[in-house]
């Protein structure tokens, strides 16, 4: 299949995402980047879970009071809203509607931009309380844990954007179609563990 032929809707395939043989073996490539992702997460949870009592005497107190459970809601609420308006572009992506595409992925790169934003600022405030990096080993487990999470959200923004300016002028092909699919496969990636992280630091940190 000719990767540069000019498709109309009509002439686009029901799945642009696996159309090709490259498309198929990029989703090869995908799932072993998130089963390596996976793992690393795994024991990053594995590590906070460890560590998160090995603080200093009334370090559990301090967790239930640290945590700013409203502003991490809102943050959760944005980034499931951003993986919703993914869902809009990869839409509108199988209808090859590619300005509809570029807007829905602008929004979602807006609302990670955002969630991004609002942790940069969770971390000021909580090294501003005191709790910083090196403060124990729990802050050292609970800062990396989320610090690594927002960075492979930064990645996320940035594989979005980057595909946005290079395919600008090229429109939709089957060249690039599975590459705008994955992305937001791996954003949903990103989404899923936020959600993990919301409930195992946050809540049960709140809960006790």
């Amino acid at each position: 299949m000719d990767v540069n032929k000019k498709y109309t809707p009509q002439s686009w395939p029901d799945h642009p995402e696996t159309a090709t043989l490259e498309g198929k073996n990029k989703f090869v490539g995908f799932w072993l980047l998130i089963a390596a992702e996976s793992i690393t997460f795994a024991s990053l949870f594995a590590t906070y879970l460890a560590l998160k009592d090995k603080g200093p005497s009334g370090m559990d107190m301090f967790a239930k009071d640290l945590y700013e459970l409203p502003l991490v809601f809102a943050m959760t609420m944005i980034l499931l809203t951003s993986s919703l308006t993914s869902v809009y572009a990869m839409y509108h992506m199988k209808n090859h509607n590619f300005k509809a595409m570029q807007a829905w992925l602008g929004i979602t790169v807006l609302l990670g931009a955002s969630f991004l934003g609002l942790e940069i600022y969770e971390f000021n405030h909580y090294v501003h309380l005191g709790f910083g990096y090196t403060h124990s080993a729990f802050s050292s487990a609970f800062f990396t844990l989320v610090g690594v999470h927002g960075a492979h959200v930064l990645f996320g923004l940035g594989w979005f954007v980057s595909l946005m300016i290079r395919n600008s002028k090229r429109g939709l092909n089957m060249y690039n179609a599975p590459k705008f699919y994955l992305a937001a496969l791996y954003w949903h990636f990103i989404d899923v563990v936020w959600v993990f992280i919301f409930t195992v630091v946050y809540l049960m940190g709140v809960m006790g």
